[in-house]
């Protein structure tokens, strides 16, 4: 096909896109019928009929195709900067067209290519993005210290490991993951629940900068002038599952929405991975449902790469370190009195004074981090 004719269906699949009403299973039911997006955006109002549109449906579509300007609204998507990806294109990422409900456009931000004709090693690992292997760190809006500090730990193991971080761009564990995966120099994909010209949560325009300008992606199925309204989270959420090989949950209440991406992943046959917490805590109630259902308990990033079968940095099973880390002086005083010997927590909480939630908490991340091991409710060294 000439581009120029390429790119002339393409402005129909995104005619499509901006017009609310036909999703991707119905769009995929008229590219089938009509052969192409051209032919079924100018169908006739009896031709649409005829297909079993809905004559509300159908109505709705003539009055919006009448007054809806589609050369200036891709132009203003050219402004800003964004590319329009096709499931047809060559480089729409590979991973997420094999899920039922792909979307057939997406809208990407990344670095802009310079007008220089030869692309920098910059601009081609930008490009190349959707073609490493990612994993969706996802969680809680509220995290405890815990979570924050597993999260950390966790996106730092797997960016050392050359995974992306695939996230949502909330509050919370995204936030967390996104961030510490720049800090550690990974690249991470933002997934938004609304057009790529808004920012949600607003404070996080600063953000979405910094993941561009490390050479990540943020990346939304809606069209510009979306906003980010509820309805539109499980549809992100569903996109984040579908661009990774896993799920990592690492702290999530019972109703946490990033328990609905743990569920997409499932459906879509990828891997879900919980983060263990302690029982005390509301935030750890989520994960430990996921690994009722089935979840791999995760407890170092060797366990990922051990499902995903890819070998650690070193060439062999990765930890996550246990020498030379920052302790805390409660941690320094676990570690002392496990010197004496294995104990149970309730002995742990009487010998160091510290309160019972706090010992639990600080156990948990002490045994993601290899400090120490558990065995059937005793606590041990392994250092």
């Amino acid at each position: 096909m000439r581009e120029d004719l390429a790119q002339e269906e393409k402005k129909y699949w995104v005619g499509f896109n901006v017009f609310e009403g036909i999703g991707p299973l119905r769009f995929k039911l008229l590219l089938d019928y009509f052969e192409t997006a051209e032919k079924a955006y100018k169908a006739s109002v009896e031709e649409l009929r005829k297909i079993g549109l809905g004559e509300k449906l159908v109505l709705k579509f003539e009055e919006s195709r009448k007054n809806f300007d589609l050369d200036s609204y891709l132009l203003r998507v050219s402004q800003l900067g964004i590319e329009v990806l096709i499931s047809e294109d060559k480089n729409y990422p590979k991973l997420l067209k094999e899920i039922q409900d792909y979307p057939p456009v997406i809208y990407v931000k990344r670095r802009l290519k310079s007008a220089n004709t030869e692309k920098s090693s910059s601009e081609l690992q930008s490009a190349s993005i959707f073609e490493k292997k990612a994993v969706a760190v996802v969680g809680t809006r509220l995290p405890t210290a815990y979570g924050r500090k597993v999260t950390e730990m966790m996106v730092e193991g797997l960016v050392a490991n050359g995974l992306v971080i695939v996230s949502g761009l909330a509050r919370g564990i995204d936030a967390i993951a996104h961030k510490h995966t720049i800090y550690n120099k990974g690249l991470t994909i933002g997934v938004l629940g609304c057009g790529l010209d808004k920012v949600y949560p607003p404070e996080h325009k600063g953000l979405i900068e910094e993941i561009i300008k490390s050479g990540g992606a943020v990346i939304s199925e809606f069209p510009l002038g979306m906003d980010a309204v509820p309805g539109n989270f499980p549809a992100r959420n569903r996109i984040i599952s579908g661009l990774s090989l896993g799920v990592m949950v690492t702290e999530a209440a019972e109703d946490s929405g990033s328990l609905i991406t743990a569920s997409h992943a499932a459906e879509q046959g990828r891997e879900v991975f919980a983060v263990p917490g302690p029982i005390t805590s509301p935030m750890s109630k989520g994960t430990a449902e996921l690994i009722k259902k089935g979840a791999k308990l995760v407890t170092g990033v060797e366990d990922i790469l051990e499902e995903l079968g890819i070998r650690g940095a070193t060439g062999r099973k990765s930890t996550t370190g246990t020498t030379g880390m920052e302790l805390t002086e409660d941690e320094k005083k676990i570690l002392e009195i496990l010197k004496e010997g294995d104990l149970g927590i309730d002995d742990i909480i009487r010998k160091s004074g510290l309160d019972s939630g706090k010992v639990g908490s600080l156990l948990s991340i002490m045994e993601i981090r290899g400090l120490i091991k558990n065995y059937n409710g005793v606590y041990s060294l392994v250092i």
